[in-house]
């Protein structure tokens, strides 16, 4: 781990942080001081792995994140990344399940993996999540780590990419709760079949999607957002 990197990203990170938001935590007692642990969580901004990085660190933790390659690119930010440990993934190319294998390695070692199963930016225009990628469940199963449910709200309010809205002022807050970590005894033992990892995917889930009602102080949706898929041939995507 490069002492330098970690310290430059909470120089940056720690005031920015502090000076977009208040930011409330509960169930942080989740975490565990030590050995591995997958955290699931929501995703809504941009601002998620910043705000998400800083409350992890508080709790004595350094978290891995699951993020797109092409940031390796960018100047100092390749450093960073590279100086914490972070996990490059690489979509739809022959390296795409080095991804996989990196996290994998990292938990065994006794990492915290953030991940964020909707794998972009919730689309749902209410901000809840989409239907969940498998990756969490295969990562869950595989490795005998906790696996912790959270939700964070109010990331979204200071920077919403979609709508293209930035709004630093005034101050919101950002509420989180950790959750107990998920009994999957019943799934462990064995190759899981497909519907074994997707039975595990939805469970992660739907518990962050609680979490999150339990937050926002409304009952949350009973299935997954589902965007609509573009149909070839009509506005050039494949």
């Amino acid at each position: 781990m490069g002492i330098f990197w970690l310290g430059l990203a909470r120089w940056v990170f720690y005031p920015l942080t502090c000076l977009l938001a208040r930011v409330r935590v509960r169930g942080v007692h989740h975490i565990p001081a030590e050995g591995g642990a997958l955290i699931v969580l929501n995703h809504v901004s941009h601002l998620d792995p910043i705000f998400d990085a800083v409350t992890v660190h508080r709790a004595a933790r350094v978290p891995r994140f699951m993020a797109k390659n092409s940031l390796w690119n960018v100047p100092v930010l390749k450093n960073v990344l590279v100086g914490v440990e972070q996990i490059p993934v690489y979509r739809g190319t022959a390296d795409a399940r080095k991804s996989l294998r990196d996290a994998h390695a990292g938990l065994e070692a006794g990492k915290v993996l953030v991940i964020y199963p909707d794998g972009t930016i919730t689309k749902d225009p209410d901000g809840w999540p989409m239907t969940p990628k498998v990756g969490v469940a295969r990562l869950a199963l595989a490795n005998d780590i906790p696996v912790i449910p959270a939700a964070r709200y109010g990331t979204r309010e200071i920077y919403d990419h979609y709508n293209k809205k930035f709004r630093p002022f005034p101050r919101k807050t950002v509420n989180y709760v950790f959750g107990e970590p998920l009994d999957l005894s019943a799934y462990r033992g064995g190759e899981p079949d497909v519907e074994t990892i997707r039975e595990v995917t939805n469970l992660a889930m739907s518990e962050v999607r609680d979490l999150l009602g339990e937050i926002r102080e409304e009952q949350p949706p009973t299935e997954f957002y589902a965007p609509a898929r573009k149909k070839k041939g009509t506005d050039g995507a494949a």
